[in-house]
């Protein structure tokens, strides 16, 4: 009675149906994937920052209904149009753009002291300091100096702010204190800073603002390469050892390239159309995916191992078909659990995680349908395929033999 569901449903007679799914959905993201390099990364896949190298800045405008979309033609303006703005959490946004060079980290409170001076032509009233108090003890030191050549000694500092003609104006009262913050004012980060605020009122609160260089980019492009393939040679090497048959490693690792190059193809698709970015935690989804589908692969040929032993003699079709259905009903409830989780955080988990949840949740799905569908049947053609191969070479009289 526990046969009769086996031989209704006939996966395995059915694989070539399940291969042409599978390089239906395959085929189309290993085109995008290599679309990649011949383009530039203009198609295919997009990398954030954290393998090109750029800036990341996390600001709060005044102003709550001031848009992403007002915030990118600000940035449109500014020669940044490659720029993204996401917004986060608490009316954030979330700007990456192309490496912009950085002042040098300064003390907060130091910041005020030689932007105040500058219009140095009211030293003598300095009333301007009434804002900071604090700050007219650390400049008492300072008008000393530049109180004898008052007008020789602030142009000098203030290079990079006269260049920009009026910007120090707009950005000279949210530079001092935002939210506990500096906002900048110097270099080409100032200038953006004091377009914003000119364009969109001023900054209240400043986040995160972090430069990536290239040297760490490479150091994690490598790190990933090196963490992937060192994982999928140890899968194999130890499924073949656990299953005493190299056919059950390389049809497992078949199995996960097959995952692989779905998730990656599916970001390489959403790259082009949407601008959907991999980011650092992409490659901790990448081997999260790995470790369960050859988890969800394991189970059922663990079955097919104890089947193997328990019917001997029965065609190894039918064993594995058998196998199959039996892990069938485990191998979706468990994913599906596992499903329901990752939608909850896609959906209500913030815009940091998404596409890592994203990632998570294309190769959990994957996984499931590789293991059942592509798995098993890899190892049922090999099988079949090593069978005709010995009646081959055993002639007329091995072909009975191997066929049993």
């Amino acid at each position: 009675m526990a046969e009769g569901p086996a031989r209704v449903v006939d996966i395995i007679g059915r694989r070539r149906w399940f291969y042409a799914f599978s390089l239906l959905i395959t085929i189309p993201g290993l085109l995008f994937i290599l679309l990649t390099p011949l383009t530039n990364s203009a198609l295919g896949l997009k990398f954030s920052i954290d393998y090109t190298g750029g800036t990341e800045w996390e600001i709060r405008f005044a102003n709550p209904n001031v848009t992403a979309g007002q915030i990118k033609a600000v940035l449109v303006a500014q020669n940044l149009a490659d720029s993204t703005v996401t917004p986060t959490s608490n009316g954030f946004y979330d700007i990456r753009t192309k490496p912009i060079g950085l002042p040098p980290i300064i003390v907060a409170s130091a910041t005020p002291v030689p932007t105040i001076p500058p219009s140095g032509a009211s030293a003598g009233t300095s009333a301007s300091g009434g804002a900071s108090a604090a700050a007219s003890g650390a400049s008492s030191a300072r008008p000393t100096a530049s109180a004898t050549p008052p007008s020789s000694a602030s142009p000098a500092a203030s290079g990079s702010a006269a260049a920009s003609g009026t910007a120090p104006a707009p950005s000279a009262s949210p530079t001092v204190t935002a939210g506990g913050s500096t906002i900048p004012t110097t270099g080409k980060i100032g200038e953006l800073a004091a377009a914003f605020q000119k364009t969109l009122g001023p900054i209240a609160d400043q986040r995160r603002l972090t430069t990536v260089g290239p040297v760490v980019s490479s150091d994690l492009i490598q790190q990933a390469i090196i963490l992937i393939f060192a994982g999928s040679i140890g899968i194999l090497a130890w499924i073949t050892v656990r299953f005493h048959d190299v056919r059950f490693g390389v049809a497992a690792l078949t199995a996960l390239l097959h995952d692989v190059i779905v998730v990656v193809g599916s970001f390489a698709v959403l790259g082009t159309l949407f601008g959907v970015e991999i980011d650092a935690l992409f490659v901790t989804a990448m081997l999260t995916v790995i470790g369960f589908s050859v988890h969800d692969t394991i189970v059922v040929f663990d079955r097919i191992r104890e089947n193997r032993a328990r019917h001997v003699g029965e065609p190894f079709d039918r064993i594995v078909n058998h196998s199959v259905l039996q892990t069938f009903g485990r191998s979706i409830n468990t994913s599906f659990t596992v499903v329901l989780t990752l939608l909850a955080l896609l959906l209500f988990g913030g815009s940091a995680i998404r596409f890592f949840v994203l990632a998570l949740l294309i190769g959990i799905i994957s996984g499931t349908y590789s293991s059942v569908f592509n798995a098993s049947p890899i190892l049922v053609t090999w099988h079949e395929w090593d069978a005709a191969r010995k009646a081959r070479a055993a002639g007329p009289r091995g072909v009975r033999r191997t066929a049993s």
